[in-house]
């Protein structure tokens, strides 16, 4: 069948000819729930619970520091530049390397340690997701590259959905190279349609909660 053949099956099909001008698209609508925080706190964990990850809520940043020193003992570690993660006082725990921004460094440490450590520019609630925009302070290979993703989040990030981040975040290709979603473990079930984890990204996942 000819390539104006199809063309001309696919115009008719939506009602126009050719020549026609293409309709302007409809005006995006995005619908932001109003939902109190401890809901939206409570629904992350759900969600990302079901998903075979694990979520820790403490009370201060003192408490996420000590939390993650307990995590990563006898482990080697990674932290982005997030300035949470200073804040917090993970970036200075013994044994945790940071303040990489050398790219062959960055990709040879994230492949040798155990747990990559970040932050999160935001989370969505109803989803267990987090949200991440990549950058000198928030490189995408510290989520992806390890064995084990630990981010460490205050709760006022946390959105209601994804329709909430795209009225924070209208235009993200203006800001960011790219717009990571991690939902869970990475998982697969390509093969014989059996569950693995693991396999195009980290297969733990624990996000630390603070507030």
């Amino acid at each position: 069948m000819s390539r104006d053949n199809i063309l001309h099956k696919v115009r008719t099909a939506l009602g126009r000819s050719a020549g026609q001008a293409v309709a302007p698209p409809p005006e995006v609508r995005l619908r932001v729930p109003e939902v109190p925080m401890e809901a939206r706190i409570a629904s992350f964990i759900t969600r990302l619970e079901v998903l075979a990850g694990k979520a820790v809520r403490v009370g201060s940043m003192p408490e996420a520091r000590d939390y993650v020193a307990a995590e990563i003992a006898g482990k080697t570690a990674a932290a982005s530049n997030a300035p949470y993660l200073r804040e917090c006082g993970v970036a200075g725990l013994p044994g945790v390397r940071t303040g990489i921004t050398d790219l062959a460094e960055l990709r040879e440490v994230c492949a040798k340690v155990d747990i990559g450590i970040t932050s999160a520019d935001y989370a969505l609630g109803d989803t267990g997701t987090l949200v991440m925009l990549a950058s000198p302070a928030e490189a995408r290979l510290m989520s992806l590259l390890p064995p084990a993703h630990l981010a460490v989040i205050p709760k006022e990030c946390i959105l209601t959905g994804l329709d909430e981040l795209f009225t924070v975040v209208p235009k993200p290709a203006e800001i960011t190279s790219s717009l990571v979603l991690i939902t869970g473990p990475s998982r697969t079930a390509d093969i014989e349609q059996i569950l693995v984890r693991g396999v195009h990204g980290p297969g733990h996942v624990t996000v630390v909660i603070v507030g």
